[in-house]
């Protein structure tokens, strides 16, 4: 009888993973798209692209879901139910490709051809069902808003995302939303660009009901057969229906977009506020207002360049080449870096052991997983999986059975010689030895080793949970399929890879040196640490120059410089004396509490509001080009010198590993848009009046 009850329960969870597709499950497909009617006359319309694994919504797609209801219109099924048979979701959004060479008149056309057709879905006499499951955002969840009905499957996720490009929703996202749902949690989705997981969305009212995969044929069947009656509107639907409402709301919703973002880098949020507070009692007139201004907004520098930014990160997953085939990873080295590589690639699925010379970090480094695990996972039994697959390991026995082993002693180049040749001495054949290092030589590493082919840099930034790029760095001795399984099992850490050549700083860290060290020479000449920090910010760095050598510590930002000036022979300013007194003192930044600036508790720095600072502390005309352009041109030589092989790799490593404004496209693409001329004239104008540091690379004569 138990066994009876096991079985039973193994099929019940095997269930879930087939979708239910009813009769279109085995239609053949036409197009885009699988269609059938099943016994209970209800039509099944199923969404599958043909070779692809996530569906997104085209012209293609619409012009053939017209074709649909052109037939439904002529014989009415007694219900219609739309779906997606991939099982990563139901669909990714719009195929932001088709706009890239539109015009907007073009663009305009197609939004409105599209809105025709999602009308047409709505008017429907029928009980019209979006089943959804996995993602379900942009494009993809305005055509299921475009439904009577919304059943989530338990593991859905929805959103619009299209404020992260610049844009809000454009086939009627922004007044459907707002009829079924809560206006204010709906507003929240289209300003953040944030998915709500299914039970919110229930909560909210963005769908109806939320089942698990077995039982979505009977929530069909009881919404076509009347027994499912959402609630609907509300009080907060019929006060924000009133323009006064509208008003209050929106200037709160203006301060808080304000907090992320400047209009003039990032228009579209506060383009959707002012839609909202004028139009967002008429439907009708919400409807026209959001074509108009969509098609405007797509056509702007910064919708432009963040859709670079989206295409850049696909070009960068597209690195990888076919599987890893990674499935344990060993670190060794439980401090800060190597604690966070070893949670994240457990919260990814591998295997882990984390092993170090004491066990006191590893204790450490395990408490800091779990509260990273809680934050990102923010699901008990995901933790706990996690944490399963995590495992401490002070003897390092793990690393016999490892597919990759990875490094992470601090930065001492003996200290790391030494623990590489211990560890490739008891690895397996096959398996892949590699280095986290922010700044030595692989070369000079890879001589330690029998076997260098299997050695390879991945180098992570900090913190490793929230920041994406992964350098991976290659060397002359280095196997090809070596440099092709780092590069998927970056890929596969939800990660992006940029394969870069090993000069003294690799790419990221070799840009940004310049761009903290003038910081540290205006701040000499007495320009507040503030001003400087305000007017990166302005431009649109995620963090000023002053605070960012705080964050990194200043003990490592002088020893990068000085690594980089001697190696590279780089025109860097001198840091100062009072620099190094800091250093010595103890005063090394965030981490010690104190540096350049005095922190809280909370870490957060102390600032003095610029408004408040004294008469006389003004602004160097040149201060912002002076903390810009130096780390333009560095990755400019990056360019010419080989370091990276692209510039599209070496804006999206900028982008993704410094925060480099990304409404501006990256350092390359800001160079093109300003001008290649302008900037080299720029340069060789602060060369005359600052020195060498600012000559122009020879690399801009190939741009």
């Amino acid at each position: 009888m138990a066994e009876t009850r096991a079985a039973a329960g193994m099929l019940d969870a095997l269930a879930d993973r087939a979708l239910e597709l009813s009769a279109a499950a085995t239609a053949e497909r036409q197009g885009n798209w699988r269609s059938a009617t099943d016994e209970d006359g209800i039509a099944w319309w199923v969404l599958d692209r043909p070779g692809k694994s996530v569906n997104t919504i085209d012209r293609g797609v619409l012009e053939e879901l017209n074709l649909l209801l052109e037939a439904a219109e002529a014989a009415p099924p007694r219900g219609v139910v739309i779906r997606s048979a991939k099982p990563s979701g139901f669909a990714a959004g719009a195929d932001i490709a088709q706009f890239l060479d539109a015009s907007t008149a073009e663009i305009a056309a197609m939004l409105s051809e599209g809105h025709r057709v999602l009308d047409r879905l709505a008017a429907l006499p029928m009980p019209t069902i979006a089943v959804v499951h996995g993602h379900c955002l942009g494009a993809g969840l305005e055509l299921a808003l475009a439904c009577r009905f919304r059943i989530a499957v338990s593991d859905a996720t929805l959103g619009f995302p299209e404020v992260m490009l610049g844009l809000h929703p454009g086939l009627g996202g922004t007044f459907r939303s707002l009829a079924v749902a809560d206006p204010l949690e709906a507003m929240t989705l289209m300003l953040t660009g944030k998915a709500a997981p299914a039970r919110r969305a229930r909560r909210i009212g963005l769908v109806d009901v939320v089942v698990e995969e077995r039982h979505v044929l009977n929530a069909v069947r009881a919404a076509v057969g009347g027994e499912l009656h959402p609630p609907r509107g509300g009080w907060k639907s019929t006060a924000f229906a009133l323009r006064p409402a509208r008003s209050l709301a929106a200037r709160r919703m203006r301060a808080e977009a304000a907090k992320a973002a400047r209009p003039e880098n990032y228009p579209a949020p506060f383009r959707l506020i002012d839609l909202w507070e004028r139009d967002g009692g008429d439907a009708a007139r919400m409807r026209a207002a959001e074509l108009e201004s969509f098609a405007e907004l797509i056509e702007t520098p910064t919708s432009r360049n963040l859709v670079r930014v989206f295409f850049l990160r696909e070009a960068m997953r597209g690195l990888k080449d076919g599987p890893s085939e990674i499935r344990h990873v060993h670190v060794i080295g439980a401090g800060a870096m190597g604690g966070d590589i070893a949670a994240w690639a457990a919260r990814e699925g591998f295997r882990v052991s984390l092993s170090d010379i004491n066990a006191k970090p590893i204790g450490q480094a395990m408490r800091k997983a779990a509260a990273m695990l809680d934050k990102v996972l923010k699901s008990r039994i995901a933790v706990r999986d996690a944490l399963d697959r995590l495992v401490p390991d002070p003897g390092g026995t793990g690393i016999a059975g490892a597919d990759l082993v990875i490094e992470a002693a601090p930065e001492r180049l003996e200290l790391k010689r030494s623990i590489l040749r211990e560890a490739e001495a008891r690895m397996k054949p096959g398996a892949i030895l590699a280095t986290n290092t922010s700044a030595l030589p692989l070369p000079d590493l890879a001589s330690a080793l029998a076997d260098p082919s299997r050695f390879v840099g991945v180098h992570f930034f900090n913190p490793v949970s929230r920041m994406q790029l992964v350098e991976v760095v290659r060397h002359d001795a280095l196997a090809p399929e070596t440099l092709r399984r780092a590069i998927g099992f970056v890929a596969e850490l939800s990660r992006l890879p940029a394969p870069v050549r090993p000069t003294a700083g690799f790419l990221v860290n070799r840009a940004l040196t310049p761009y903290i060290a003038e910081a540290i020479l205006l701040m000499g000449e007495g320009v507040p640490k503030e001003r400087i920090d305000a007017r990166a910010e302005t431009f649109g760095m995620p963090m000023g120059p002053v605070e960012l050598a705080d964050r990194v510590g200043l003990d490592i930002a002088v020893e990068v410089a000085q690594t980089l000036a001697e190696r590279l022979a780089m025109p860097l300013p001198e840091m100062p004396g009072w620099l190094h007194q800091m250093v010595r003192e103890g005063k090394l930044g965030q981490k010690s509490g104190a540096g350049l600036y005095e922190y809280d508790a909370d870490g957060k720095p102390k600032k003095i509001h610029i408004d408040a600072l004294p008469d006389g502390s003004g602004d160097d005309p040149d201060l912002l080009d002076r903390l810009i352009l130096p780390m333009v041109n560095t990755v400019v030589a990056c360019l010419r010198e080989g370091v990276v092989e692209s510039e599209e790799i070496a804006d999206g490593a900028m982008v993704f590993g410094t925060g480099f404004a990304p409404f501006r496209g990256g350092p390359i693409r800001y160079a093109r848009e300003r001008g290649v001329e302008a900037v080299i004239a720029r340069l060789r104008e602060l060369e005359m009046a600052h020195g060498a540091r600012f000559r122009p690379d020879p690399g801009w004569d190939r741009l």
